[in-house]
């Protein structure tokens, strides 16, 4: 099998997945009830949750340069958006989200001659920088919404918070040791912009009409962030909604306005990742600062 061919396959069991998936939501959830909750939905809110996620992009893009730079990829933020934007609009038709980042290292890689090794490295410290804070928040709204099986033992949450930072740093000194002036930096950009994107989902629920239960809908949302960036899916759709249906059911949520909050969110990303289109025909002209 040609490495063509087997990519072909790959992206083949990805659609697969990712209809089986969706198949099963259907028959699993009344959608009449879905599409009354999305037809309900305040033009306002969705509008300000758009504007909202986009701010959290560009800064997710900020927090990439400042990785490229400690490599000596001295991109200026202009370029870097442009090629972040690239990056989300092929990740809406390849696996798992992370079709984007190879494109993104390749063509770093191709331009700067940095090494292969140190590219790949901070394109998956930027992941890992995101993934941790996504991991922060999701501990701290477990707590707050007490969740069932650490009935008195909620402490492990708050414990978890600083392990998981120094662990994260520590891997950062010993294999990553050329990107760890970045890491603070990072941390805070990680940080503020998984903040912006939770507030982008709370917009979300206040279109929807959703006014009880906000951290428990919050809380499934972070577990998807994580779940969606599993290679099993294209884009990561199917495996967000699952989340969301199994969440709800877990936590005693109306599993119709979860699947809600889960489209619209999805659809809200499809539509910010659309803009990168313009650079797929065109390919943007990549400049350095000093």
């Amino acid at each position: 099998m040609t490495e063509k061919q087997r990519k072909l396959l790959t992206t083949l069991v990805k659609l697969i997945v990712s209809a089986a998936l969706l198949y099963f939501i259907f028959t699993k959830i009344d959608f009449t009830e879905v599409a009354k909750v999305l037809k309900s939905a305040n033009p306002w809110w969705l509008s300000l949750a758009i504007l909202l996620f986009v701010l959290s992009k560009v800064l997710n893009s900020f927090r990439l340069n400042l990785y490229f730079h400690t490599i000596n990829v001295k991109l200026s933020q202009l370029s870097n958006l442009k090629l972040y934007l690239l990056g989300m609009f092929y990740n809406l038709f390849l696996p798992g989200g992370i079709g984007g980042d190879a494109y993104k290292g390749y063509v770093i890689q191709k331009q700067f001659k940095t090494g292969t090794k140190k590219v790949v490295g901070v394109l998956l410290l930027d992941r890992l920088s995101g993934m941790l804070l996504i991991l922060i928040y999701a501990l701290a709204l477990a707590y707050f919404v007490k969740l069932p099986f650490l009935n008195g033992y909620d402490w492990i949450l708050w414990l978890a918070i600083p392990i998981g930072i120094l662990t994260f740093w520590f891997i950062n000194k010993l294999w990553f040791s050329y990107a760890l002036p970045a890491f603070w930096g990072s941390f805070w950009y990680s940080a503020v912009l998984q903040l912006i994107q939770l507030g982008a989902t709370y917009c979300i629920m206040l279109a929807l009409g959703v006014n009880i239960n906000e951290l428990a809908y919050l809380f499934i949302f972070m577990v998807s962030s994580v779940v969606s960036v599993i290679p099993l899916t294209i884009g990561g759709i199917g495996s967000r909604e699952v989340t969301f249906l199994y969440g709800s059911k877990w936590l005693g949520l109306d599993a119709g306005t979860a699947i809600g909050i889960s489209f619209v969110f999805f659809l809200i990303t499809a539509l910010v990742s659309l803009t990168g289109i313009g650079y797929h025909f065109k390919k943007p002209k990549l400049t350095t600062v000093d």
